[in-house]
């Protein structure tokens, strides 16, 4: 019989401050309305010095596994998606393992910018599926942050900080059709160029700031998002009218509503936080995902399709019913 791996428990964690656009005006030649009109974004949360990737990870990490009612010892595996990890190495994953206190298993990060949750829960899934593992904390966490260049008004507004978690596990309910039914990742690298940093350990020596062009990620998010989400509901034998939730990645309204459009699901099905959040990038679809399991919108055995374009350029879907 076939492996099912459900979503047992979600979690998620915020910095401490919070940034709002008028707080932007006084940084950046920028307004309030250019911002919310091209971004639907009003705030961010920008993490302290006192606030690391690992810790915001271990944070959201930690609620999950309370949420999923297992215990840490219960875990056979992490995998953080990151691009911003505290260090070169080890690790975020790792960090998360120890302050948990996760018994030895593995643990890794997973880099694939924005798309990187998508790609992490297929990972833990596969893992679950092969029967390597029965219960797999995912997370997706950065800190955005730390690689912006805060003079530079196209992309510093966008991007804030934070963290959220599942964890992931085996479905022990044979009569349940709970569980992950598919997987759908891709990347091209012949557009790597459009959103990247202008750094790296082996080039720089540092890490880079954010550099995008923001119509060229703009026009291909809109096609592949489409193209990923459809293939997602086709391998399923189904249409956007069968879904309950749209989770996508909290990057646009733009891009997240021109994908609603084309799905013909309402904005009301969609899980939306880009507003409170800002671009999270591999945090955001968790972050969204806990927001809405914990004030009663996503319940169990609804439909969710979960999908996320990043730097790379990379895109994935998948599809569950929670």
């Amino acid at each position: 019989m076939r492996i099912k791996s459900i979503i047992k428990g979600t979690g998620s964690c915020l910095p401490e401050k919070a940034v709002t656009n008028k707080d932007m005006e006084a940084l950046v030649d920028t307004t309030d309305e250019w911002i919310v009109q091209r971004t639907g974004i009003h705030q961010r949360h920008i993490a302290g010095d006192h606030e690391t990737t690992s810790s915001l990870a271990i944070n959201a990490a930690s609620r999950a596994l309370e949420a999923s009612g297992l215990t840490a010892d219960q875990i056979d595996g992490v995998i953080v998606a990151t691009t911003t990890p505290d260090l070169t190495f080890p690790s975020v994953a790792v960090h998360v393992q120890a302050a948990l206190g996760i018994p030895a298993g593995m643990a890794f990060d997973v880099q694939a910018v924005c798309t990187g949750f998508v790609y992490a829960l297929s990972t833990a899934h596969s893992f679950i599926q092969s029967g390597q593992a029965k219960n797999v904390i995912v997370i997706g966490a950065e800190t955005m942050s730390r690689i912006l260049d805060w003079e530079d008004r196209t992309t510093c507004v966008l991007f804030g900080d934070g963290a959220g978690a599942v964890v992931l596990g085996v479905n022990e309910d044979e009569t349940s059709q709970r569980g992950i039914l598919s997987t759908h990742l891709y990347a091209d690298g012949a557009h790597k160029d459009i959103l990247c940093t202008s750094g790296g350990v082996s080039k720089t020596k540092s890490a880079g700031v954010i550099e995008m062009q923001g119509r060229e990620v703009f026009k291909h998010a809109v096609t592949l998002m489409h193209d990923v989400v459809d293939e997602a509901l086709k391998a399923n034998d189904m249409t956007g009218a069968d879904l309950d939730w749209l989770v996508p990645h909290q990057a646009n309204v733009r891009i997240i509503s021109a994908t609603a459009d084309k799905l013909g699901m309402p904005m009301e099905k969609v899980v939306l936080t880009v507003g409170d959040h800002g671009n999270t990038s591999a945090a955001s679809i968790p972050l969204a995902l806990d927001v809405a399991v914990r004030d009663g919108r996503v319940k169990q055995d609804q439909m969710v399709l979960i999908e996320a374009l990043g730097g790379g350029l990379t895109w994935g879907a998948a599809l569950l019913k929670f």
